[in-house]
C-alpha cells in the first residue's frame, strides 16, 4: 500500500492560502490636519520570525541602505497535528468524476495545521494598525475554500482558527539599537488529507428503487408501494430535435440532470429480490 505515489499539493495549497489572507494590508501616516502623508503596502515573506529579527538587528546604523524595511510580517508553518476529532470512518469511500471517469476516493484524513504570523514595526501605532486589520475577520475562525484535488473538484471550506496572540517590544542595549515591537499570532488550519485515487470498476447508478410496505416486521411485510426514480436529461445529447428518454441514456457522470419519477402500487404480496432483480412469491 504505501509506496504508491501521489501528491495532491494539499499542504502548499494550505500555506500558500493562509499567506494570501494577509498579502494586502497598508498602513498609513496623517499629519495634524488629518490629512494622508502617507501609504504603505506591508510587506510578505515566508520564513521564521527570527531570521527576520536578526537581520532587523544587524542593521543599527539608520542612515545607511537597510536590510530590511518596517513594518513587515512574515509567517511560517510550525506543526502538523492529527485531529481526532473530526475522524471519519478509514473504510469509507465515495465517488468523484475527473469529467470522463469515475473515480473511487476514501474518506480525507483530518489534519490540523498551526502557522505563525509575525508583525514586525518600529512604531506601535503601525503595529497596531496592522493588527486592527487583521483581528475583526477572526471570530474565532474565518473559513477557506480550497480546491484540494483539482483532478476531481474536490473542494472543501477550510477554518483559520486564531489561538492566541502575543507582544514583545524586543530590544536591549544602546540606544543605537534598532527597536522592533514584534505581534506574534497563532493559528490553526483544519484541513483534510487525501490518499491516492484510483479508478472505480462500479458504474454509475442510473435507477433508485424503494419498495414500501405498511409493516415494520421486515420479515412478513410484503411491499405495496414501489418509488422509482431515474436520471433525466435537460439538453439534447443525440441531436435529433427532443429531449427524450434516449438522451436520458447519454447523461455522464459530468452533466446536469433532472429525475423522471415513478409511484406504483400492488396487493399480490410479493417481494424484491436482489440478486434475481425480480419479484418473486
Amino acid at each position: 500500500m504505501l509506496g504508491t505515489y501521489f501528491y495532491h499539493e494539499i499542504i502548499r495549497k494550505n500555506i500558500i492560502s493562509f499567506g494570501t489572507l494577509f498579502n494586502n494590508i497598508y498602513i498609513k501616516h496623517l499629519d495634524k490636519s488629518g490629512a494622508v502623508t502617507n501609504q504603505q503596502k506591508v510587506g510578505l515573506s515566508y520564513g521564521p520570525m527570527q531570521k527576520f529579527l536578526a537581520k532587523i538587528q544587524q542593521q543599527e546604523d539608520l542612515t545607511k541602505p537597510v536590510a530590511i524595511s518596517l513594518p513587515r510580517m512574515s509567517f511560517e508553518m510550525t506543526n502538523i497535528q492529527y485531529d481526532s476529532s473530526r475522524k471519519a470512518g478509514v473504510t469509507q469511500t465515495f465517488k468523484a468524476t475527473d469529467g470522463t471517469n469515475m473515480k473511487k476516493v476514501f474518506m480525507p484524513v483530518p489534519y490540523n495545521i498551526g502557522f505563525e504570523l509575525n508583525i514586525f514595526s518600529k512604531l506601535n501605532d503601525d503595529a497596531l494598525q496592522i493588527v486592527e486589520q487583521i483581528l475583526p475577520f477572526f471570530q474565532p475562525s474565518f473559513n477557506l475554500t480550497l480546491d484540494l484535488i483539482d483532478s476531481i473538484g474536490e473542494k472543501r471550506d477550510t477554518p483559520v482558527v486564531l489561538d492566541s496572540i502575543d507582544f514583545q517590544d524586543d530590544y536591549e542595549g544602546s540606544f543605537q539599537t534598532r527597536r522592533a515591537l514584534i505581534y506574534t499570532l497563532r493559528f490553526t488550519v483544519k484541513t483534510y488529507l487525501f490518499g491516492p485515487i484510483a479508478d472505480s470498476t462500479d458504474g454509475l447508478i442510473r435507477k433508485v428503487q424503494v419498495d414500501v410496505s405498511s409493516s415494520t416486521d421486515t420479515q412478513t411485510a410484503k411491499r405495496e408501494v414501489r418509488y422509482t426514480a431515474t436520471p433525466k436529461a435537460l439538453e439534447d445529447k443525440n441531436s435529433d430535435g427532443q429531449i427524450n428518454s434516449a438522451d436520458d441514456a447519454l447523461l455522464g457522470p459530468s452533466d446536469d440532470f433532472g429525475f423522471n419519477e415513478n409511484w406504483d402500487f400492488f396487493q399480490d404480496s410479493k417481494t424484491y429480490s436482489p440478486t434475481q432483480q425480480q419479484d418473486i412469491w
